[in-house]
């Protein structure tokens, strides 16, 4: 009898130990990053220490948040899918494939938006006023030929110069560059490249150099402000760990907060968590832009993810942007 009751009590112990397993959270976060003032409200709350703070307000104490710097697209959902780390940031190209690629099984959507930035083509080449004027002597750089939010932008921009079905006019002269690259050969005037699609503060630099001018942008080509960066995780992620998740997007929403109020000191902070050489003015000025947002609610993504989708670059269809993001975001006015 004492043995089945012993046997009885250890069940019961193993049950309540595997049900308290379930509901732990996750002590460690991991999140992807990569360079630029796009990640502003990430290096903000990573360098104030918001993460933490509000996982630890939401009964997570001792959370460590580390950052896996990473080169792309392509790696970072690499990463996601096999659990090396546990929240994507990146360009809203790299999001849309991941979300259409999972649906029914991993389940990636959005978390939040990052930031919403005006992303331009700048042109050194005087001859150059219009996308027309490019020529197959031209070179226009960006990120990733055909799978950058660069690369997309540039054909919603062309199918609106060319018209419908237009929209690889100009695909056969980009090339793959990084945007340090792209920029130093505009800066030379000696390379094939003459356009770069690129981002800030790189394009705000190119606008600086003899003949630049800028050609287009990403708010020009959708019509209206458009997010650029923005974050995103499995739904296993989300449902294992409701409070660092919350806690995620609180800490976003504080540091946008501390950005619009604080301009100044956000953009030393950008300097610091960059290591970068950046002048200090021009970040405030890309900061203080109105064109410049700095919210968790996502901004015209639904006009990316329908392009992409009527072009082939994704196979599902969107019937909203609440269809791309998972429902904590749902009650704000998204687009």
């Amino acid at each position: 009898m004492i043995g089945r009751r012993t046997f009885i009590a250890g069940m019961a112990l193993a049950v309540s130990l595997s049900a308290t397993a379930v509901h732990a959270e996750i002590k460690e976060l991991r999140i992807s990053q990569q360079f630029g003032i796009g990640y502003l409200p990430l290096q903000v709350a990573r360098n104030k220490g918001l993460f933490e703070k509000h996982a630890k307000a939401a009964g997570v104490d001792d959370l460590k948040v580390s950052f896996v710097t990473l080169s792309g697209g392509s790696s970072t959902n690499d990463a996601l899918l096999s659990d090396s780390i546990d929240i994507a940031t990146g360009g809203v190209g790299a999001f849309l494939p991941a979300w259409a690629k999972t649906r029914g099984n991993f389940d990636i959507k959005g978390v939040a938006a990052v930031t919403a930035l005006p992303i331009a083509l700048v042109t050194t080449n005087p001859n150059v006023k219009s996308l027309k004027d490019f020529t197959d002597k031209d070179r226009i750089g960006l990120p990733s030929v055909k799978s950058s939010i660069q690369a997309a932008t540039l054909q919603i921009a062309a199918e609106k110069e060319f018209g419908l079905g237009n929209h690889e006019k100009l695909d056969a002269i980009t090339v793959s560059l990084k945007h340090p690259d792209a920029y130093a050969a505009l800066a030379s005037g000696k390379s094939e490249v003459t356009g770069h699609f690129g981002s800030p503060p790189f394009q705000q630099q190119e606008l600086l150099l003899p003949n630049a001018r800028k050609i287009t942008d990403s708010y020009q080509a959708l019509g209206g402000p458009v997010t650029f960066n923005v974050a995103w995780a499995k739904a296993s992620f989300r449902e294992q760990n409701p409070k660092v998740y919350n806690a995620f997007i609180a800490a976003l929403n504080e540091a946008n907060a501390f950005i619009q109020a604080n301009p100044v000191d956000a953009a030393k902070i950008h300097l610091v968590e960059e290591k970068s050489s950046v002048d200090e003015a021009l970040v405030v000025s890309i900061i203080k832009d109105p064109d410049a947002k700095f919210t968790t609610v996502p901004l015209n993504v639904i006009k990316y993810a329908d392009f992409l989708y009527r072009t082939g670059g994704i196979k599902a269809k969107a019937d909203s942007w609440k269809d791309l993001f998972f429902p904590e975001l749902h009650n704000s006015a998204g687009s």
